[in-house]
């Protein structure tokens, strides 16, 4: 069966981890702050906030670290305040008043990730994001990337985050690992790229607190 073709960025995806381990699903729960204003989904960054909470992550382009970057959103869990029922999602509702949210998160630095390589570094508003855009395996391996910060969708509850492999020499939030083989296209291109976490961009791996 063919590779589906990828229309645009979903977040990111846990694949692996370094040294050609595989991911075996572990995650930690961390709360979310009740009425927190900003919805999260499934496969996007997330930090650390100074209360010990998590909110959708800031990083982006950026030259140094961001305090308190914790991984990856993979869903959450809270009593809904309508109905009184315990409720897992694939995404968290903006606003959500409950005192038990807890989000689900991918949390390991090692963690290699799959991700859409993105047409530009810059969010944009329409309903699919950013769009692919394909890469030879040689221009990109040596490269770092940029974090692409998309709004997710509601109707699916999947993110739409993706990153922009953008520069060999900066330093910046993801370090590409590889491409993935089955996105390649007949001029020999890919859209679709491993990464993760760029020593010292994670919360386990940065020396400063936040």
């Amino acid at each position: 069966m063919a590779y589906p073709t990828i229309s645009a960025p979903y977040g990111l995806k846990p694949v692996g981890l370094v040294g050609g381990r595989s991911y075996a699903g572990s995650t930690r729960k961390i709360p979310i702050a009740s009425n927190y204003g900003t919805g999260i989904f499934y496969g996007d960054v997330v930090q650390y906030t100074s209360d010990g909470t998590i909110i959708i992550s800031t990083l982006q382009n950026n030259t140094s670290a961001v305090a308190g970057v914790i991984g990856v959103f993979l869903g959450c869990s809270f009593t809904d305040p309508n109905t009184g029922q315990v409720t897992f999602r694939q995404n968290y509702p903006a606003s959500t008043v409950a005192s038990d949210i807890e989000a689900i998160v991918v949390d390991d630095p090692n963690v290699i990730f799959k991700a859409v390589n993105c047409t530009g570094s810059t969010a944009d508003g329409a309903t699919t994001g950013l769009l692919p855009l394909a890469k030879t395996r040689g221009t990109t391996i040596s490269c770092n990337a940029e974090l692409v910060l998309n709004t997710g969708l509601t109707s699916t509850g999947n993110s739409r985050m993706g990153v922009f492999i953008n520069n060999v020499t900066s330093v910046l939030p993801f370090t590409v690992i590889d491409v993935v083989p089955d996105t390649v296209d007949s001029s020999g291109n890919f859209t679709e790229f491993l990464v993760k976490f760029t020593a010292g961009y994670h919360r386990y791996d940065h020396t400063v607190g936040v």
